[in-house]
């Protein structure tokens, strides 16, 4: 109920204007968001490198309105690329598709893609594309087949919770991709993902194991232990060492965890966002643990 909740406010203009608006918003948001400009989102970087993280940037906003707004987010992701080599700064970058314009015109997303892919490759840098709502999983992964860009430079986010997801995941195997593998943050009916937990967390692990028994490098990115423990344990069953894949959690959750696997000597990468239009990834994060919610209250209280 609590998820379900969270995830209809995440896409309401009313609550979202107020918590933007908002100091003590911006405030509590600072605990998944690592601020509104770059440079800050820097700094944050350069600090999970100091601390053994590996890093994914992003940069926050989806499902933009005007081609322009595509455009210009385009930019900012190559703006990113130049300014991450020009200091040298190590860190992959994430993109959502819809803030490329694919809801517009999916040529116009293409483009944008391309670009920023081409940008990628000419700094040695890599990015990844993330899935969003089930309405643009075909197309986000068309155009991730159509931009072919080297392995090495682009990749892609897979969403357990949904039923198509083995038969994606085997495609993009079958065609060297590296894949994130997600449990999934949005609200799907139940005709096309999984409605149970038990179900979305057995047909995790079924891939999971695809994707490490694959021989490609690979993110498994959860803040499940279970999850976890069950990825250690098939590596080392098959003979994997940590080098061979990565673990991938999201900034501000479950900080301990993520020490922890850092001093085990595992890869760990860190998926941290920035920008001002944070509302709705803010209000994912609420919706996916209660431990989020908690801390909300306890910080609306302190206030």
């Amino acid at each position: 109920m609590l998820r379900s909740l969270f995830l209809y406010l995440s896409e309401r203009e009313f609550p979202k204007k107020l918590l933007l608006k908002s100091s003590l918003g911006r405030r509590v948001a600072r605990r998944f968001i690592a601020g509104e400009e770059l440079d800050e989102a820097l700094n944050v970087v350069r600090q999970l490198r100091a601390q053994g993280f590996d890093v994914s940037l992003n940069y926050q906003g989806e499902s933009v309105q005007e081609p322009a707004a595509a455009e210009e987010a385009c930019q900012v992701y190559m703006q990113i690329l130049d300014r991450l080599a020009a200091e040298g700064i190590r860190s992959h970058i994430s993109i959502k598709l819809t803030q490329l314009g694919l809801a517009l015109d999916e040529e116009i997303a293409r483009q944008h893609l391309a670009s920023i892919a081409e940008r990628a490759a000419f700094h040695h840098n890599f990015i990844r594309i993330d899935m969003e709502g089930s309405a643009h999983t075909e197309a986000t992964l068309r155009l991730f087949r159509e931009v072919d860009a080297p392995r090495d430079v682009l990749g892609v986010v897979i969403q357990t919770y949904l039923y198509r997801s083995e038969r994606d995941v085997e495609d993009l195997l079958s065609r060297g991709a590296r894949i994130r593998l997600v449990k999934g943050a949005y609200k799907e009916p139940p005709q096309i993902a999984f409605p149970r937990k038990k179900d979305v967390n057995q047909n995790y692990v079924r891939l999971m194991q695809k994707l490490l028994a694959s021989g490609h490098y690979q993110a498994i990115a959860t803040h499940d232990p279970n999850m976890i423990d069950a990825a250690k344990e098939f590596a080392r069953a098959r003979g994997l060492g940590p080098d061979r894949f990565e673990f991938q959690m999201i900034y501000g959750i479950r900080r301990r965890l993520q020490r922890e696997l850092v001093g085990q000597g595992f890869r760990l990468r860190i998926y941290v966002p920035y920008g001002r239009q944070w509302y709705p990834y803010f209000m994912r994060r609420l919706a996916e643990r209660p431990a989020n919610v908690l801390f909300l209250l306890k910080n609306l209280f302190r206030a």
